[in-house]
């Protein structure tokens, strides 16, 4: 096995351990805490974070620790989040999230510019179009990074199944479930039954030394890239207030101002189905150990096609993968919006985070491949970017979840996305007309540099 494959994997591991952990937590925070919309309250806390830590930290951590530290100390934010659960209340979620916030946009920054220096290195070894090759790579990563979600769901649904069977859900709550679902998120969890706090734990130890396995993984095994980083960027070693700025200074950039709303509705998605599909949807009308066997369809579905995609992306270029996730996602809000949920429909919810994984694999495979060609002399700052306004979306979706009904949400949903979809289309429309575009000139000099070609 090559060098390169081998640091590839050592990532996708340490990523899939740790998401394992985080990934469970976050569906479980808005049915275990939903007493004061302490859940939901703690995920808007954050993405928040997350947030102001896109507009500063990434480029500053990844050129003053290289990418492999940054990943090390960004994972161990996420750890804290963990230990913090233990003693569940506003004073120890509230600050561990903002802390694992923090760490958020550091860790996939440096991530996304590990895998893309990474790819094209390769590429100019083994003579190869780059863009394939980090093609390559984040569909490999991706495949082993959204098992997570298998993992992590699948932990949660063993451990609180061994709760007491329930009574059976009663009709007045199934008439509230779903798109009807209006004002419930500060509400009790809808009449389920919570798990003991012994299993509480038990769930919570296992989340928590998987997220100290991925740590120690990714520290001992992964080697540093931060010499190509900066060799890449020019070999010059920029200011703190430069490399601070250099997040904003690429919204000079057309093409940047025109595809933000594509990290945003992947936040907008994202979060929809981890605080309103989980809680008003699959908690709702079947119980909250239901939650973690609806989402291993998703993450099983996601992790699958994120694989699918990076091949066939070579063979079809991303347009018509883009066109796909946007009819998938489109249908999809259209049925919830009809859809009166009960559990007598149990296959329907599978049904449901099954094609929300489909749909899902296209943004996260492909967005990030986009962000990393079209804007490869600054990776750092673009994939910054990117994060910032993905956690803008969740932001804006976690923050209005306590006082908006679920229908209202689906239908900001599909707004979103439609303006999404019509800004990115707008790119690929400017980019095939212009010809001499920067995007275009930089396309050609980085690619007689050996490093990367474009395919539409």
């Amino acid at each position: 096995m090559d060098r390169s494959l081998r640091n590839v994997l050592v990532v996708s591991l340490g990523f899939l351990l740790l998401f394992t952990a985080y990934g469970g937590l976050q569906n479980l925070q808005s049915s275990l805490y939903s007493e004061q919309g302490l859940g939901v309250a703690v995920l808007s806390t954050l993405y928040g974070a997350v947030l102001l830590s896109s507009m500063l930290l990434p480029p500053l951590l990844i050129r003053t620790l290289g990418c492999k530290w940054t990943i090390v100390a960004a994972m161990s934010c996420y750890v804290t989040f963990s230990l913090g659960n233990f003693y569940a209340s506003w004073y120890t979620l509230v600050p561990t999230s903002i802390l694992l916030g923090l760490g958020a946009a550091p860790l996939w920054s440096a991530h996304c510019t590990y895998l893309t220096v990474a790819g094209n290195a390769q590429a100019e070894k083994a003579g190869r179009v780059a863009k394939d090759v980090v093609n390559r790579y984040f569909g490999m990563f991706f495949l082993i990074f959204q098992s997570s979600g298998v993992w992590g769901n699948l932990i949660s649904s063993l451990v609180f199944g061994q709760t007491p069977t329930q009574d059976p859900i009663p009709e007045e709550q199934l008439l509230s479930c779903g798109a009807r679902d209006c004002l419930m998120a500060t509400a009790p969890a809808n009449g389920t039954q919570r798990p003991s706090q012994e299993l509480i734990y038990t769930l919570l130890g296992v989340y928590t030394g998987s997220g100290v396995l991925a740590v120690l993984l990714v520290a001992l095994l992964l080697d540093p890239v931060a010499a190509d980083v900066q060799r890449k960027s020019g070999g010059e070693t920029l200011s703190v207030w430069s490399t601070l700025l250099s997040t904003f200074k690429l919204l000079r950039d057309r093409r940047l101002r025109l595809l933000v709303l594509l990290p945003m509705y992947s936040g907008f998605e994202q979060a929809f189905l981890a605080g309103d599909y989980t809680r008003s949807y699959a908690t709702c009308a079947l119980g909250i150990h239901f939650v973690g066997y609806v989402m291993i369809c998703f993450a099983a579905a996601n992790s699958l096609c994120s694989a699918l995609y990076g091949r066939v992306s070579q063979h079809t270029g991303r347009i018509p993968l883009y066109a796909f996730g946007a009819a998938t996602h489109l249908s999809c809000i259209v049925a919830l919006l009809l859809w009166r949920p009960s559990p007598d429909q149990l296959p329907v919810f599978f049904v449901f985070s099954g094609l929300w994984g489909v749909a899902d694999a296209v943004w996260q495979t492909q967005n990030n491949v986009l962000f990393g060609v079209l804007f490869d002399k600054n990776k750092e700052a673009a994939f910054a970017n990117y994060r910032l306004w993905e956690a803008l979306g969740f932001v804006i979706a976690f923050g209005c979840s306590s006082f908006l009904c679920v229908s209202v949400k689906l239908y900001v949903l599909l707004g979103v996305l439609c303006l999404s979809m019509l800004a990115y289309g707008t790119v690929e429309y400017l980019e095939r007309k212009s010809p001499a575009a920067p995007l275009a000139a930089e396309a050609t000099e980085v690619a007689a540099g050996g490093e990367i070609q474009t395919k539409m």
